[in-house]
Parts: structure tokens; sequence; C-alpha cells
């Protein structure tokens, strides 16, 4: 399996703050998971899968729509966090993992949410990733991914790139496409019906 980009970024992050990216402080944060969650075309989800959940404030929102949620993370710190973040969700599990090397075999998924991840892989791990992700994905299912847009010295791709790469790979419609000044959401389903018809307004 491909590994991905260098951990030890990522670990030294970690080393300074728990929370390295205030994600559950900041307003930036808090309005981009609003939005995030808004997105999402149906309100439950019977499974989901959230690679690279950090500290799990986006992992406790998706618990409250989905009957079961497996969320992973690679270091340590995060994964505990997410744990103690989620302890009253019994139907979330946080796992350590290295992805795409330690994807969940033979699992399905009915929603995926790739947040802020695509970025800190390799060209070549995000390609098995994006893969791994479509491979995965059981009857109507939602693929979501968010990304900032802003260069960074340790980005490894553009958003747009990691965002087509997705799509391609998915061979599913675009839902939804939000795109502020500061970070790209875009959703896709294998649902052929909009949100109003699926609510019977259309």
């Amino acid at each position: 399996m491909t590994e991905p980009a260098d951990l030890a970024y990522l670990s030294a992050l970690y080393a300074q703050d728990r929370d390295p990216w205030h994600l559950r402080d900041g307003w930036y944060e808090r309005r981009k998971l609003q939005l995030l969650l808004a997105c999402l075309p149906r309100e439950r989800y019977a499974a989901a899968f959230e690679p690279g959940c950090s500290v799990g404030e986006v992992t406790a929102r998706l618990a409250e729509r989905c009957d079961r949620v497996l969320a992973a993370d690679f270091h340590a710190d995060a994964v505990a966090a997410a744990r103690q973040r989620t302890a009253g969700s019994p139907h979330v599990e946080v796992r350590q993992l290295i992805l795409p090397r330690q994807w969940p075999p033979g699992t399905r998924f009915d929603l995926i949410v790739l947040s802020e991840i695509g970025y800190f892989q390799s060209a070549a791990a995000w390609a098995e990733l994006c893969g791994l992700a479509a491979g995965s994905l059981a009857g109507e299912a939602t693929v979501l991914a968010c990304h900032w847009r802003r260069d960074f010295a340790e980005r490894t791709l553009p958003t747009d790139a990691l965002h087509a790469q997705l799509g391609d790979a998915l061979r599913i419609p675009k839902h939804t496409s939000v795109t502020d000044a500061d970070f790209v959401i875009d959703v896709w389903t294998a649902s052929s019906r909009s949100v109003a018809q699926a609510d019977g307004l259309a």
C-alpha cells in the first residue's frame, strides 16, 4: 500500500497543540462545520466513515445524523481526544489508522467525509485513497470533501486538483458545491433525486 505524506509534520503540530486547527473554539471552524453539515443531502445515514477525524468535532455532529460512525486518525492523541468527545455516543467508533494503507477492508458506507485530509497525502496516496473510497460506497451513497483553498508550505496538492481527482474516481454525480473565500465543499451522491424531490416537494 502507498504511504501517506510526511506524518512528522502533523505529529509536530499535535506536539505543540492538542487541537492544532482550533476545531473547538474558532468561529471559522464552527461556521465551516455548519456549512458542511448543511451540504449533506440526506437527513440521516446508516454508516459513515470520517478519515482524518482529528479531535472529533465533525465526528460528534455526524453522530447526530448517522446510525453508525467510524472515525479514524493516525495520531494517538487525536484518537484519544475524539474518543473522549464522542464518549456519549455508543454508535461511534474511533480507530487509530494510517491511511490509505489501513483503510477498513470489506466495509461499505453510505457517507464518507474527507475533510482537510487530501493535501497531507502524497499524490499516489491520495489517488489510492480516492479509489478505496469509490470502492466502499453502499447504495445511494454520499461523499463530501472539504479543503482549505489557500496555499501553505506543506501542501502536496492544490484543492481543485484534489477534488477533481476524487470526482473522477467516484464516477457519481456532483450534487452540491460551495466555494468560500477560504475553503471548498464538494458533495457527490449516487442518488438521482434532489433534496426537494426526496422530501416530496418537487
